[in-house]
């Protein structure tokens, strides 16, 4: 098993989750995070880290979401050379897509928070 980052980070790029990853495992794409399923140890940490609920584990990822592992097992290798594990601060984009985020699952009111912590 692995976890997954899925839609919801795209364009937002949250980074709480990599700082609760004790391997390693998140690599940095232009617009979103991935996870290296050959690194993820499935330990759950960062799930419950993502502001906007984009990490899944593979076996309990929504049917419409399940074509982001083979998203992330590619990104990972894509973007190999880009391992992140300290978070920064989210895209400039993260704002608006939360907006859209909010419309189809409610209020987020952590990442909201983070965003005007570091957004301003």
């Amino acid at each position: 098993m692995t976890y997954i980052v899925t839609e919801n980070c795209v364009k937002c790029k949250f980074t709480n989750c990599v700082e609760a990853c004790p391997v390693s495992a998140f690599h940095e794409g232009p617009e979103m995070l991935y996870i290296n399923p050959d690194t993820c140890i499935d330990c759950n940490a960062c799930v419950p880290e993502c502001p906007v609920q984009a990490i899944y584990p593979d076996n309990d990822t929504p049917d419409n979401l399940k074509h982001f592992l083979e998203i992330n097992a590619q990104g990972a290798k894509d973007y190999s050379e880009n391992i992140i594990d300290l978070k920064k601060s989210p895209l400039p984009t993260a704002r608006e897509r939360l907006s859209e985020i909010e419309k189809i699952h409610g209020e987020m009111p952590d990442a909201r928070k983070i965003l005007e912590k570091m957004v301003g």
